[in-house]
C-alpha cells in the first residue's frame, strides 16, 4: 500500500521556490552610508523662540553619527533637508571618526570638533514640532538616510527627542 501526503499549499509553492513574494512589513529603506541620523531634537524644550539673542533655536539639534568600525568620514559637502525643502550644507571640513558624531544646532555659534557641534547660524526652526521629515544627503546627492516622524506616533515620552538609529 502506497502512502500519498499531502504538502499544505504553501509548503508546496515554497518547496517549488515560488513563494518569493510573500507580503512583508514596510520598512524604511536602508541607504549605504557610515553617516546616519542618530536622532533628532526636533522640539526644544521651553516655548519656542528664534530670537538669535535669547532664542532657543540652540536647544534644536540633529545628531549624526559615524556608525563605520574603520572609516574616517568628512561631513563636508553633506546635506541635510526638511520636508518644506529648508536645506543646511555642511560647508567645512568636519571629520567623523568611527563612532564619533556631531549635533547640527540651530541659532548662531562657534563650531567645535571638540564640542562635536556645527551651528547653522540661522535663528529658525528647522524641525515642526507636529511631524516633519528628515533627509540626509551625500555629497554625491545620493541618500544618505531619511526619517519622518509624528510627534504622536514617535515621541511616546513627550520630551521632544526621537532616536534613530541609537
Amino acid at each position: 500500500m502506497r502512502i500519498s501526503r499531502t504538502l499544505p499549499v504553501a509548503a508546496a509553492v515554497a518547496a517549488a521556490g515560488v513563494l518569493s513574494l510573500t507580503a512583508a512589513p514596510a520598512q524604511a529603506a536602508e541607504y549605504s552610508s557610515a553617516l546616519k541620523i542618530k536622532g533628532v531634537q526636533y522640539d526644544a524644550p521651553g516655548r519656542d523662540s528664534n530670537k538669535c539673542s535669547g532664542g532657543n533655536t540652540k536647544d534644536e539639534y540633529l545628531t549624526i553619527k559615524n556608525y563605520s568600525k574603520t572609516a574616517n568620514v568628512n561631513l563636508k559637502g553633506y546635506k541635510v533637508k526638511d520636508a518644506a525643502g529648508n536645506t543646511f550644507t555642511f560647508t567645512k571640513s568636519h571629520t567623523l571618526q568611527p563612532g564619533d558624531y556631531i549635533k547640527l544646532r540651530g541659532g548662531r555659534g562657534t563650531d567645535s570638533d571638540a564640542k562635536n557641534v556645527v551651528y547653522r547660524q540661522n535663528c529658525n526652526f528647522i524641525w515642526n514640532n507636529d511631524k516633519d521629515t528628515i533627509y540626509f544627503y551625500k555629497p554625491s546627492g545620493s541618500r544618505a538616510d531619511v526619517h519622518s516622524y509624528t510627534k504622536t506616533a514617535n515621541d511616546r515620552d513627550g520630551n521632544g527627542y526621537i532616536t534613530y538609529h541609537g
